[in-house]
């Protein structure tokens, strides 16, 4: 039995689709698994450990920030096909704040620790298109507002987002997502997936077959909406009519449309400092 494949999962409801079906058996059940599939080891958290761990060379393969990719393009190849985005609204990337948004200049802005993707976008859309400069500062976001020590605004993402968007202390709200088409008219790219340079040498097979796992849960998932939304709506964040909207405004492609979007997001990060170069899209 060959080893098993270091797989990152980001542990958010938004990436349900691709690994339910694997995890649950459903997808194998279905005689949709590719031959030659390894077993998986798992490790979930939050996009900025995947990165990280990709970085070290703990993963092989993982879901992580677009902006990992675009960091460091040398170590990793995209997986075809496959990638977590929007267009239009997004529901889990948002800015909320106590203020007109226009009026935070120099104001406090809490950004979650745990994006580096939607930081960097957000920066873009205030600096760029806004002209407005917070005060920035890094942490947790559930931890200050349970404690009473609000920020005048903040950045969340991810199921935290999902959980915080109505809150009544902050009326103004953007949603990153609708930001970026609105500017753009291009889907936003938040995550890609990803294969170590390294692993694709000396595992091309059993990458290869974890690839096409990836993209055949995708399919399978896209094929149950109903289903997928009544699983998500077991977190108790939504109900399951709030799920089914969510997901909908979701992109798991990574299409000629999708990848014009994430070109031009690089682009500007290029244009606007964040980044030194932009990176080709190179598949494996």
């Amino acid at each position: 039995m060959s080893r098993k494949m270091h797989l990152g999962k980001i542990g958010y409801l938004n990436v349900l689709p691709i690994y339910n079906p694997l995890e649950t058996g459903e997808l194998e059940r279905a005689g949709r698994l590719p031959a030659g599939l390894p077993e998986f080891q798992v490790m979930s958290g939050p996009p900025a450990e995947l990165n990280e761990a990709m970085r070290r060379g703990e993963l092989e393969i993982s879901s992580c920030s677009c902006i990992e990719y675009g960091r460091n393009p040398d170590r990793y190849l995209l997986v075809p096909d496959l990638a977590i985005g929007s267009c239009g609204h997004v529901q889990s990337v948002l800015l909320l704040s106590r203020h007109p948004v226009a009026t935070l200049n120099n104001r406090n802005l809490l950004v979650s620790a745990q994006t580096h993707t939607s930081a960097a976008l957000m920066k873009l859309f205030l600096h760029t298109r806004l002209g407005v400069k917070p005060n920035y500062t890094v942490g947790s976001i559930t931890q200050r507002l349970e404690t009473g020590d609000l920020p005048d605004a903040f950045l969340a993402i991810g199921d935290e987002a999902l959980r915080l968007r109505d809150h009544p202390e902050y009326p103004h709200r953007w949603d990153l997502g609708s930001a970026w088409l609105d500017w753009t008219g291009l889907p936003f790219i938040f995550g890609v997936w990803i294969v170590s340079r390294e692993a694709a040498e000396k595992r091309t097979e059993a990458l290869r077959a974890a690839c096409d796992a990836l993209v055949a849960a995708k399919n399978y998932s896209a094929e149950r909406p109903e289903e997928v939304a009544a699983k998500a709506a077991q977190s108790g964040f939504l109900d399951e009519a709030a799920m089914r909207s969510y997901f909908k405004g979701l992109v798991f492609d990574l299409g000629p449309t999708e990848q014009e979007g994430l070109r031009v997001f690089y682009d500007k990060l290029v244009a606007s400092g964040q980044l030194d170069k932009a990176p080709k899209l190179e598949f494996f």
